[in-house]
């Protein structure tokens, strides 16, 4: 059953409150519904794990505990889900995401040929400046995108994960109805 294959990796919540670094949050990180596995809280802590995984280049997982926290959702499912954006996807999705920042403002794509930020590092002083312009021509387009994203993709991903999480519940009843009928 997945609760329990999920509770494996949870930490014992006794080892938590005797972490030295953790002791300085005191009750708050001790709340059991921040590490109980249930449909809310998976789905929560998987959307606000891909909310800043998404959304924020550094430091999500400092972001997402915090968010998890605040709406007390389940913490290892928000640092979980935080690695969308890894090594192997950061490139794609934030691809994805400049050509969709550029397609909602309407502006025309900056050719690739034109944003070889290797050969503008590369150059002295102008180069500076020519890199941070072309990193200013890019910007907008980008952040819009990843804020697009981030917000469609944790809404899509709340939602699917409370159908499977339902769609799992109601098989487990059919099994146990039918092996019921079997008796």
């Amino acid at each position: 059953m997945l609760p329990e294959r999920f509770r494996r990796f949870l930490p014992d919540p006794h080892t938590l409150r005797q972490r030295r670094e953790l002791r300085w949050m005191g009750p708050l990180l001790h709340q059991p519904r921040l590490w109980h596995v249930n449909r809310r809280g998976i789905a929560l802590g998987v959307a606000i794990g891909v909310f800043f995984g998404l959304l924020i280049p550094v430091a999500q997982i400092l972001f997402a505990v915090t968010a998890a926290l605040i709406l007390r959702a389940n913490i290892p499912a928000a640092v979980g889900s935080t690695l969308v954006t890894n090594p192997i996807t950061f490139a794609p999705v934030y691809y994805a995401a400049y050509h969709l920042g550029a397609w909602m403002l309407g502006r025309a794509e900056v050719p690739l040929a034109e944003v070889d930020l290797g050969n503008v590092a590369a150059e002295t002083a102008t180069g500076l400046a020519l890199w941070v312009d072309r990193l200013a021509t890019v910007g907008g387009p980008l952040a819009l995108g990843l804020l697009t994203l981030a917000v469609i993709m944790s809404v899509l991903i709340y939602f699917a994960v409370h159908w499977a999480w339902r769609l799992r519940v109601m098989r487990a009843w059919q099994r146990r109805k039918a092996r019921r009928r079997q008796r």
